[in-house]
């Protein structure tokens, strides 16, 4: 019996699209697939890339609204690529969705013409959803998962082999793992249906607890959902060895990318760091092929601090 790609399954199935939004009904489907296949580069400066967080003081965006300074040149992010390439000798980036100076489909067409002319390629794209996946609203919850699919669109045009979703909710809410998997579940299928796998990063810690997220990665139960770790995150509110147990579980349901840092600033502008060799040993021992993502958030400016990310990231890779 010839057997059909998940693509296939997904078209002629109309099962599927009249339960698509069943989290148990994924879960039977998915829980014997194999992992999604994508081929990852083996050579260590291959392997990283460059998010465009750290310079969003340079980035032109309506969105942008965390730090673009004015008195510092401007840079669209169809210029992103090009800068990544000339300057550190990388072709990977990680654009985050503020700094998109649109998302028309238009738009979206030319920044990959761009990055593709410049070398560059898209490895993950960091994206919110506007509204909380586990909000006990069900229409807030939809939203979400619109919202997810809709950049799983964007990225299929990238060739963008994975997004992250923020999950989000409101401070006065507990997060809820049933509600959050179930919605994840839905943008996870469809993810599956376009060869675009879906993460969840340990980026806010109190609506993405690390363990929290394993919670959900565990319910739902499918390939195309996956952990994206976050070398320094967690330190921001635990220490090395709360880090250092995070990241041991999130390694193990990690597969396209993680996001490297040494240090991190708090929230009363503490610079907090994190044992980085440690970081690389947890996830070399967890089997991590992916990429690495290089997020400087230290004092120093993003270019030095990048390079220094790169050097350290060779030295453990190597």
């Amino acid at each position: 019996m010839q057997k059909l790609s998940r693509r296939e399954f997904l078209k002629n199935s109309s099962a599927l699209a009249a339960s698509a939004a069943s989290l148990d009904y994924c879960q039977s489907l998915f829980a014997t697939r194999s992992e999604p296949d994508l081929k990852f580069p083996t050579a260590p400066r291959e392997r990283l890339a460059v998010a465009t967080w750290p310079f969003r003081m340079f980035l032109e965006s309506p969105a942008n609204r965390w730090g673009r300074d004015p008195k510092l040149p401007g840079m669209d992010m169809k210029e992103f690529g090009a800068m990544v390439v000339q300057t550190f000798g990388l072709r990977n980036i990680e654009p985050l969705d503020q700094h998109f100076r649109s998302t028309d489909m238009a738009y979206v067409h030319a920044l990959r013409e761009a990055m593709e002319k410049a070398g560059a390629r898209v490895v993950n794209i960091p994206v919110g959803v506007g509204a909380s996946f586990y909000d006990p609203d069900p229409a807030k919850r939809q939203e979400a998962v619109r919202e997810g699919k809709r950049w799983v669109d964007i990225a299929v045009v990238l060739n963008s082999p994975s997004i992250r979703t923020a999950i989000q909710g409101p401070l006065e809410l507990t997060p809820d793992v049933d509600r959050a998997a179930e919605s994840l579940g839905q943008v996870a299928a469809y993810g599956a249906e376009n060869d675009v796998i879906v993460t969840l990063e340990n980026d806010n810690n109190w609506t993405e607890d690390p363990f929290f997220l394993v919670k959900i990665l565990e319910k739902v139960n499918n390939p195309y959902l996956r952990a994206l770790p976050d070398f320094c995150n967690s330190m921001l509110t635990h220490d090395q060895e709360f880090n250092n147990r995070a990241l041991e579980a999130l390694f193990q349901h990690a597969f396209s990318i993680a996001h490297v840092k040494d240090s991190e600033l708090d929230g009363k502008g503490k610079l907090v760091t994190v044992d980085v060799a440690k970081c690389f040993e947890i996830a070399k021992a967890s089997g991590f092929r992916g990429y690495y993502s290089l997020e400087w958030e230290g004092q120093d400016e993003p270019y030095g601090g990048t390079q220094k990310l790169i050097d350290l990231s060779l030295k453990y890779l190597g």
